[in-house]
Parts: C-alpha cells; structure tokens; sequence
C-alpha cells in the first residue's frame, strides 16, 4: 500500500469557495442602503467623506505593508469595509483631515501593528471612531438634520429624549452619524448579511434584546432607545465581526448581552450620549475569555482524562 495514502495535510482540512474578499464584498454591498439613505438626508457630501474614508484606508494599508515590507492586502477589500465603517459612525460636517486621523488609527495602529487581518484584538473602526471622539469631541458631536435644502444644527435623539416619533428614528429623519440614522437600511443591509450567511443573528439579537429589556426594567423607553443613537449599526455590522468577536453560538450571545448592559450603563448613569462604541471595544478585549468558556472541549483528550482520574 502506498505511504502517500497515510499522509495527512495540515489543517484546515474542510475548503471552501468563500474567501475573505468575498465576505467583504457583500459586507460592502450591505452599506449601500444606509449610503443611499445617508446622501439623500444629509446631502453628497456623505458619499464624499465615505470615498475618502475608504480610499485612504486601502491607502495606508498599502503604506504600512510596504514599509513593514510584507505583501500588499488590500485587495482583500477589509481596508475599504474599515473606512466606510469608520464613515458610518462620524458625522457629515467632519473635517476630511480628521478623518484621515481615524483611518490611520483604524488600519496602522489597530489592525497592521499587531499583525494585520485576523490578528487584530479591537474592531479598527471602533477605535478609530473613540479616538475622534476623544480628540475631537466638539466635531464629532455636531450633528446636521436636512430640512428641505438647508440644513441645521441638532441634537443626537439620544440627548434630546423622545423628541422625535418612533417612524422618524425608523426613516432617518434625525440628527446622528452618517450610517447609523436609518434603521430601515441598516436592517435591509442586515437581512442581506444573514440570507448570503456572512452573519449570524446570536449577538444582534442579544445586543438588541438586552437593551430592550435594561430599557424597560429602569423605567425607559426601550422602543425609542433601541432605534436611537448607534445600537443597529453596532449590533449589525461591528458585533459581528469574525475577528473580534466569539467564534460559538453561544459565545455570541454572551458577547451580546455584554455589549447591551454596557451600552445602557453608559446611556443612563455616564457622562456620554453614547456607549455603543465602548461597550464593543469593552467586549472586544474579553473575547479570548469568552472563547474560552464557551468553546467546546476535545472528546477523550488528554485534560478530559487527567480530570476523571484526579476526581477518583
């Protein structure tokens, strides 16, 4: 018999069609509404600052991969879901320049210093986002709300409390960060994620779910607050990241429901409107914990036996 027969590759051993740009794409493709409803509300400099977002991105990718001298990525499209990502949770009035500050953030200091896609330990985008915030809080707490062809300053929902009806939040007509206003588009960019199976819907659903139920058992309106502020596009697209989030089931769901209790902890007792953006990078860092409470144990291994034998 032939030894060649015995010979085992190395792991993974079940392949796929899917690759990374693949996943990429149809997350890109998710964004459209939210892009499309974003232009309309706030007006083209939406698409402006997103195009900037995700070009500079792939750029500074591209700069740091050849001065670390490793192969160029970004034809595998993360970069580019990184900037318009970051687009999403910054307001249209942001100056360009600071935006370029999130990205580099974002792509070299989060993602490339620590090795590039998959090893990453926060979702780049997050960090880019709090680091604006936190540099910029004046800019990045200016919201605009289109009225007609003018627009005018306002106040995200979440400061002004029940201030705008349940089919104003729903729609988009509201003050907030560029993606993050029209839930009707991000749940059409959901949907898109689950029916093509690049998502799950374990941490959505418990992110939202935890808000809902915190909402209602401090005497808040958990309708209001679950279609206010950030909490559809952290839920959709930054809870679900495969790089920074649980690998199980049920890890997700726990990922979630942390992610909901430190949302509204912020929401209701911190000094911020918002606590999305923290609670996922919070969340972010106990992934590897998560993992490894939830993951499954090896049948018949080696610690499975020393355990019995020691309980003997």
């Amino acid at each position: 018999m032939d030894p060649k027969e015995f010979t085992v590759d190395p792991s993974p051993h079940l392949r796929d069609s899917c690759t990374t740009s693949r996943i990429m794409l149809h997350v890109i493709i998710a964004t459209v509404p939210a892009m499309v409803t974003s232009a309309i509300f706030f007006g083209w400099r939406v698409l402006t600052l997103i195009a900037f977002c995700a070009l500079s991105a792939m750029l500074w990718e591209r700069l740091i991969r050849f001065v670390m001298k490793r192969p160029d990525t970004t034809d595998d499209l993360s970069a580019m879901v990184t900037g318009i990502l970051l687009a999403f949770n910054l307001p249209v009035t942001l100056p360009i320049w600071m935006a370029a500050i999130g990205t580099f953030t974002a792509i070299v200091v989060v993602k490339q210093l620590f090795g590039g896609l998959g090893q990453n330990f926060a979702n780049p985008a997050i960090v880019g986002r709090i680091v604006l915030m936190l540099s910029f809080t004046g800019y990045m707490t200016h919201w605009v709300l289109p009225e007609g062809v003018d627009a005018v300053s306002t106040a995200t929902p979440l400061v002004t409390e029940e201030s705008y009806s349940y089919i104003d939040l729903f729609l988009g007509r509201c003050g907030g960060c560029i993606g993050e206003t029209s839930k009707l588009a991000l749940l059409i960019g959901g949907a898109y994620l689950v029916i093509t199976r690049v998502i799950t819907l374990h941490a959505p659903l418990a992110f939202i779910g935890t808000v809902y139920l915190f909402s209602a058992a401090v005497g808040k309106d958990p309708i209001y607050q679950i279609l206010s502020g950030g909490l559809m596009l952290g839920a959709i697209f930054m809870a679900t990241d495969y790089v920074t989030t649980p690998v199980t089931k049920k890890g997700r769901v726990v990922f979630g429901i942390g992610c909901g209790i430190v949302t509204c902890v912020i929401r209701f007792w911190c000094n911020a409107p918002e606590g999305v953006s923290y609670s996922i990078l919070l969340m972010n860092i106990v992934t590897p914990y998560i993992d490894m409470f939830t993951g499954k144990k090896a049948f018949g291994g080696k610690y499975g036996r020393d355990k019995k034998e020691a309980g003997k």
